[in-house]
């Protein structure tokens, strides 16, 4: 009898475990912020979104790192043509200017509702937006470009 008990028991567990694992569904990605932060239309008339994402894509993803801290910098890359297009990857170019200085800031938008990976879902009818944006050649945009 001493045997059977801790079988028994471990059996139930097991069981707990199985059904416990149905009920979370496999293929969940990754927790993200869909609250959208900013918008831009571009000329092709497609409306990209820059979404509060997390650590991996969004606006939680390069403000900080890149120091991207106003929705006009990436807006303003947005507004225009992609200079490349990959697919649903979109990139878009602008420049700004301060006396001598200049920088090219770089956006890269998913204008589709999974990421070329299929980890992020924006849901239906949504698109996944701004993946990130930088200044070219340079780990963090100046802080002039946030003034």
């Amino acid at each position: 009898m001493k045997r059977l008990a801790p079988t028994a028991v471990t059996a139930t567990a097991a069981a707990a475990l199985l059904a416990a694992g149905l009920v979370t569904p496999a293929h969940a990605g990754p927790a993200w912020d869909k609250t959208v932060k900013c918008r831009q239309k571009d000329w092709d008339g497609r409306v990209i979104a820059t979404r509060a994402g997390n650590t991996e894509l969004g606006w939680k993803h390069f403000s900080g790192p890149h120091n991207i801290k106003k929705c006009r910098i990436v807006n303003a890359a947005i507004d225009g043509k992609p200079d490349r297009k990959s697919g649903a990857r979109l990139e878009y170019w602008a420049y700004a200017w301060s006396g001598n200085r200049r920088v090219q800031v770089v956006v890269i938008a998913q204008y589709a509702r999974k990421t070329a990976d299929a980890r992020y879902d924006a849901g239906p009818g949504q698109t996944i937006g701004v993946i990130t944006a930088y200044c070219k050649g340079m780990n963090r945009c100046p802080s002039w470009l946030n003034q």
